[in-house]
C-alpha cells in the first residue's frame, strides 16, 4: 500500500472515529438523562429496551448489510475504471431496499400488538414499536447512500451524518421526554413513547442530511460517469444478484448479533421471574439493557471505524493484487483492535461501582453486571475486525456459520443458566461472553485460512501453474 492509500485509509478511520465519539458522547448524555429521570428510570429502559431489540433486528433486514455491499461493490468497480457500473448499482440498490424498508415497516406496524403481548410479554411496548416502525424506511435509504459515499472513501459524508441523527436524537429525547413527564405526570409508557419519537426525528434529519449531500456531489458523479474507463452494460438480474449476495450473509450476520440479544429479550423476563419475580427480573433486564449495555457498546462504536474503513480497503487491494498490502492492513487493524478494546475491558470491569455512582447517581445499581459484562468488548470488537477483513476478501458465507453456532450457543447457554438461583441474568452475561468467544475462534481459524490461500494461489502464479 503506497502512503497515499496508507495516509486516506487514517483519515478515513479518524474521520469515523470522531464521528463515534460524538455519536456516544451525545448517546451517553440522553441516557444519563433518562435512567436519572424520576419515573423513567431502570423500568422505563426495560419498555424502551424490549421495544428497541425487536426494532433493530427489523432494521438488520432492512439496512444493516446494505452499506457494506454496496460499498465493497462500488469500490470494486471504480477500481476497475467501470464508474458508470458503479453509479447504477447504486441506483439498483436505492430502489431494491427503499421497497424492502417500507414494507417492512408496515409488517412491524400491523403486528405490533402480537410481538407485545404474546412474545415479548410486555404489552407497554406495543405503541413504542407502532412508532419506531416508521423509521424502518428511512434508514433503509439512509443505509443505500452511506454505502454509496463509502465506496467512492467519502466517509465524512457517513461521519455527519451518523454525528447530526445522534446529536438531534439526544436533544429531541430530552425535549419530548421533559415535555411529555409535566403534561402527562410523569406517566413512564408515555415517556417512552416520547423518546421513541425522537428516534424517528433524527433518522429523517440524517437521512435529509446524506440526499442533500448527494445532489450536491452528482454533478462530479455525472463526470466520473462520463470518464469511465471501460463500461459494459450487465444485467439487471445479475446487479440484484451480485447485490444480494453480500448484503444477505452481512444482514445475517447482523442478525444473528442482534439475536443474541433479542435470545435476552425472550428469556430473560419469561424465565428469570420464576426465580426472582416479575417484577423483579424486569428491573434487573432494565439494569442491563438501559446502563449495562449502553457502556459496553462504547468501545464497540469506536472501533466500527477500522472494521467499516477496512472493507472498501481490503477489496480494492485486492483487485490489484497488493497481497502484501492486505495482510499488513489486517494485521495492524487488528493490533489497533487490541488496543482500543483490552483498556476498555479492564477499567470497566474494575472500576465498574464508581462508573455507574458517577454516571447514573439517582439509579447507580448494576456493578456486579458490568464487572462481568465488560469483559465481552474486547471479544465484540475483535469479531468486528476479521469479519470486516473476511466482507473484503470476499467472504461472506463464514460469519454467519460462526454467529450461528455462537447464536445456539447462546440459546442452550441461557435456557440452562437462568434457571439457576445463585445466576439469574448473570447466566445470560456469561452465556454472551462464551458464544461470542466461540464465534471470535470460528472467524480467525477461518481469516488465517482465507490469507493462507491467498499466499498459496500467489506462489502458484508466479510458478506458472
Amino acid at each position: 500500500m503506497n502512503k497515499n492509500k496508507r495516509s486516506k485509509f487514517m483519515t478515513n478511520v479518524i474521520i469515523l472515529m470522531v464521528s463515534q465519539l460524538v455519536v456516544k458522547l451525545f448517546g451517553i448524555i440522553y441516557k444519563l438523562y433518562l435512567t436519572n429521570k424520576n419515573s423513567f428510570g431502570d423500568i422505563g429502559n426495560a419498555i424502551y429496551g424490549a421495544a428497541f431489540q425487536v426494532y433493530a433486528l427489523f432494521l438488520s433486514i432492512a439496512s444493516t448489510g446494505i452499506p457494506n455491499a454496496i460499498s465493497s461493490i462500488t469500490s470494486k468497480k471504480l477500481s476497475q475504471g467501470n464508474n458508470k457500473g458503479a453509479y447504477r448499482v447504486f441506483k439498483v440498490a436505492f430502489s431494491i431496499f427503499g421497497s424492502i424498508g417500507f414494507v417492512l415497516s408496515l409488517i412491524l406496524y400491523v403486528f405490533s400488538s402480537k410481538i407485545a403481548n404474546i412474545y415479548l410479554n410486555m404489552p407497554e411496548t406495543e405503541e413504542v414499536l407502532k412508532i419506531l416502525s416508521t423509521s424502518i424506511f428511512l434508514v433503509s435509504i439512509e443505509a443505500v447512500l452511506k454505502g454509496f459515499f463509502n465506496g467512492r472513501e467519502k466517509m465524512s459524508y457517513t461521519a455527519h451524518s451518523q454525528s447530526l441523527e445522534q446529536i438531534v436524537k439526544a436533544i429531541s429525547t430530552i425535549v419530548m421526554v421533559e415535555i411529555i413527564a409535566r403534561v402527562s405526570d410523569k406517566n413512564t409508557v408515555l415517556m417512552v413513547q416520547a423518546a421513541a419519537i425522537a428516534i424517528f426525528t433524527s433518522n429523517a434529519v440524517s437521512v435529509l442530511y446524506l440526499m442533500r449531500q448527494y445532489i450536491i456531489v452528482r454533478k462530479n458523479v455525472y463526470i466520473d460517469i462520463n470518464t469511465s474507463a471501460y463500461y459494459k452494460k450487465e444485467r439487471l438480474r445479475n446487479i440484484i444478484e451480485n447485490i444480494f449476495r453480500i448484503a444477505i450473509p452481512i444482514s445475517l450476520s447482523t442478525m444473528l448479533s442482534l439475536a443474541t440479544k433479542t435470545i435476552d429479550t425472550f428469556t430473560i423476563i419469561r424465565m428469570g421471574e420464576k426465580v426472582v419475580g416479575y417484577d423483579e427480573i424486569k428491573l434487573q433486564y432494565g439494569i442491563l439493557s438501559g446502563k449495562v449495555e449502553t457502556l459496553i457498546s462504547l468501545p464497540y462504536s469506536f472501533n466500527i471505524a477500522i472494521a467499516t474503513t477496512l472493507i472498501p480497503t481490503i477489496t480494492a487491494l485486492k483487485e490489484k493484487n497488493d497481497i502484501k498490502s492486505v495482510k499488513r492492513r489486517i494485521k495492524k487493524s487488528i493490533f489497533a483492535t487490541i488496543l482500543i478494546g483490552l483498556p476498555m475491558s479492564i477499567c470497566m470491569s474494575v472500576f465498574s461501582d464508581i462508573i455507574l455512582k458517577i454516571l447514573f447517581p439517582n439509579a447507580s445499581l448494576g456493578a456486579e453486571l458490568l464487572k462481568i459484562s465488560a469483559w465481552n468488548i474486547i471479544i465484540v470488537v475483535l469479531i468486528q475486525t476479521v469479519n470486516g477483513a473476511l466482507q473484503g476478501l470476499g467472504i461472506f458465507k463464514m460469519p454467519v456459520i460462526a454467529l450461528s453456532i455462537g447464536g445456539i450457543l447462546k440459546l442452550i447457554l441461557n435456557l440452562i443458566l437462568i434457571r439457576i438461583p445463585n445466576l439469574g441474568i448473570k447466566g445470560a452475561i456469561i452465556s454472551t461472553i462464551m458464544s461470542q468467544l466461540m464465534t471470535l475462534i470460528i472467524c480467525l481459524i477461518t481469516l488465517k485460512k482465507a490469507i493462507n490461500s491467498i499466499n498459496l494461489k500467489k506462489q502458484r502464479k508466479k510458478k506458472g501453474f
